[in-house]
């Protein structure tokens, strides 16, 4: 396939909404660089498939905030730890939970799969670290020793060995087999953020708050090397696959530097923020940032890098000249020997019994509640297939497809007139003066043309009659422009065929046309949430449901039926009499964001109520008079009716093709029991 020329080193391929609240942490899968997972304060583990909007699969079970994740070396595994202290594992191919492991006492802060088992190391804030044996369902080891938080874990490509950085300023490395520390590296001035082994040499890379990149020798555990380039924190590093070189990703850079001597071969501004992780893949370097709800992705072609030759920084020895660096296939240090089988046979120190089944060591399996609890939402079946069930393929990580596209250059851009696309580079200057805006013009199609160096020809347009435009049927929760505005509405009417030129004032006027109306809405909204606000802080639920639904605005029952959803506990059988005849109205909006408010709150009633709503109405009576017992019977029967009528609403809804059918489809299940 023939791409355009183009001269773009460093592009942002999307920005995703990916939870309904702040963004807490990410990983990208390392082995494809196709695979994405973002934890929120939603208490959700994210799957995405990198440059696509849609997510693959939403992850429940925690009941706090999700603050770390990783990937398994072979992507098909998935670990989460929460704000709790506890540690779920899901297997992303069964879409269910596999593990759930108890011990830390504060934030997980930093994960690591074993490369080739099925350990898995976890860092807390509670300055612990714990190495869990997965299959046999415990901690096998604590290691102890850091004063601070354990920001970072990394496992030595061999499987021998794991390194821990913290906020302490400190690495220790320590030997699996023998169960104790081998080193400690004191060198940093600030917290360490990030860790990396050289994917071949006994080689170690780590980068710090304090600005500067250290690389320390394996096999002499002394520190080799020391660039003080950055402009601020270091916050992720990558070797290059061959091991040539490491990318050290920044606020809005990336810097590629060599070693034995120090030098920085290239620069390369990023628009990426506070980049959170990256990833290699068909000679291109993703990396991946968050803020507040959004994630971001941008796109580096490593082959428009310098890895060697003429260097823009001599970091250390800046007064003294570099010398040649080695010959490439050259090593000055040993090789890590990979064993041949898994790690089954790898021996690996471990607890005592008795400090295995103490509470800190402490695993389950999922219980009945857990299934309940943890769950794996497929929200997009045809990506789901192609990535963890693929028909003709073994491996169950993403294909490797082709390298991301690079966007136009910047001398090239888009305009977008109605539904119109031109290549602007390529018009004649008079021809956008002959184009009138804002009137009923018949909608142009362009036909595509390629995108070279050399200036691109006229493109071929065609008219087509002019289509009218319904509006859709459900408003979608993200979407690209606004419902019900044409941007015609904003222009003045064109005279003469000419658009008119407007004064300072009449454009501040056209701006304002319905601002007082929108102020006093939002007034209005503020002024009952605020409402609601002081009555919640009661501690009453019951009562601040009911102010919400008395005030006659489901936009405020959302605002707070979207708070009660991320905290089951807060159902009573109270709260379904007031709230089920609002979900009826939420499940008919147009808003998919209301129904899909309204279809997680009718699954928290059904699954934590219904087994008491059918055993109290099928119950025989009581003898005797018991006032608690009457007034649950008549709660129960009260709901029962309204869930019934919500019956027929969902089998209806339930025919709809695409995601809205498919929760509606759920729904219908978990009513099923309603008909008998």
């Amino acid at each position: 396939m023939a791409v355009a020329n183009t001269t773009k080193t460093s592009w942002r391929l999307q920005e995703i909404v990916a939870h309904s609240s702040n963004v807490a942490c990410l990983a990208l899968g390392k082995n494809s660089g196709r695979l994405l997972a973002t934890g929120g304060e939603d208490c959700r583990v994210n799957i995405w498939a990198v440059s696509k909007p849609n997510c693959i699969m939403s992850l429940t079970g925690h009941n706090n905030p999700v603050e770390c994740v990783k990937f398994n070396n072979s992507e098909e595994q998935v670990v989460a730890g929460s704000q709790s202290g506890s540690l779920r594992v899901w297997d992303l191919e069964a879409a269910k939970i596999l593990r759930t492991l108890m011990g830390h006492k504060a934030n997980i802060c930093s994960l690591d799969f074993h490369p080739f088992g099925e350990y898995l190391a976890s860092g807390s804030i509670d300055t612990n670290i714990k190495l869990w044996d997965v299959r046999r369902k415990g901690c096998v080891f604590r290691y102890k020793g850091h004063t601070q938080a354990v920001k970072c874990l990394a496992f030595s490509p061999d499987g021998k060995w794991l390194a821990s950085a913290s906020d302490d300023s400190t690495i220790k490395l320590w030997d699996l087999t023998a169960g104790k520390m081998i080193t400690e590296f004191t060198a940093h001035t600030g917290a360490i953020n990030i860790i990396q082994f050289h994917p071949n040499e006994y080689l170690l890379a780590s980068g710090s708050s304090d600005r500067t990149i250290k690389l320390w020798d394996l096999e002499k555990f002394k520190m080799i090397g020391s660039s003080g380039g950055e402009m601020g924190p270091v916050r992720c590093l990558a070797f290059n696959l061959d091991g040539c070189c490491l990318y050290s990703g920044a606020v809005d850079s990336l810097r590629v530097y060599g070693w034995e001597p120090d030098r920085c071969f290239d620069v390369v501004p990023v628009g990426w923020g506070k980049v959170a992780d990256l990833a290699i893949c068909n000679h291109q370097l993703i990396g991946v940032s968050y803020n507040l709800a959004n994630v971001s992705s941008y796109v580096v072609d490593l082959t428009r890098v310098k890895k060697s030759g003429s260097v823009i920084q001599g970091v250390i020895q800046d007064d003294q000249p570099l010398t040649e660096p080695s010959p490439k296939g050259s090593t000055l240090r040993r090789n890590y020997e990979r064993p041949l089988t898994t790690c089954s046979t790898q021996r690996v120190k471990q607890s005592s019994e008795s400090e295995r089944r103490s509470p800190e060591g402490e695993m389950r399996s999922p219980s009945s509640e857990d299934e309940k609890e943890s769950s794996a939402e497929i929200r997009n079946p045809e990506d789901y297939k192609e990535i963890f069930q693929p028909k003709s393929a073994i491996s169950r990580t993403p294909p490797k497809n082709e390298p991301f596209p690079a966007p136009l250059e910047d001398g090239e851009s888009l305009l977008f007139v109605s539904s119109v696309c031109v290549c602007v580079s390529s018009l004649q200057p008079g021809l956008l003066k002959n184009l009138p805006v804002g009137s009923s013009t018949p909608i142009l199609r362009v036909e595509p043309t390629v995108v070279a160096t050399a200036p691109c020809p006229i493109p071929v347009v065609t008219a087509r009659p002019p289509t009218n435009h319904t509006p859709p049927s459900v408003i979608l929760s993200s979407r690209n422009e606004p419902i019900g505005l044409n941007v015609g509405d904003f222009l003045p009417p064109a005279r003469n065929n000419r658009p008119s030129v407007l004064g300072d004032d009449e454009a501040l006027a056209q701006i304002r046309k319905g601002h007082e109306t929108m102020c006093v809405m939002l007034t209005s909204r503020h002024k009952n949430l605020d409402t609601i606000r002081a009555v919640w802080g009661s501690g009453d639920v019951k009562t601040s449901l009911d102010s919400a639904v008395s005030m006659k605005d489901l936009s405020i029952v959302v605002d707070i039926l979207n708070i009660v959803n991320l905290k089951p506990s807060l159902w009573k059988l109270d709260l379904c009499t007031s709230i089920l005849p609002q979900i009826e109205e939420l499940l008919q909006s147009k808003y998919e964001s209301y129904m899909q408010t309204g279809c997680t709150s009718l699954k928290l009633i059904l699954k934590r109520f219904w087994p008491l709503i059918s055993d109290t109405l099928t119950a025989p009576p009581s003898v005797g008079v018991d006032i608690t017992r009457e007034e649950r019977h008549q709660k129960c029967k009260a709901c029962y009716k309204l869930l019934k009528n919500l019956s027929d609403l969902v089998k209806n809804k339930a025919d709809q093709v695409g995601r809205h059918g498919s929760a509606f489809k759920e729904l219908q299940l978990l009513m099923a029991p309603l008909d008998y």
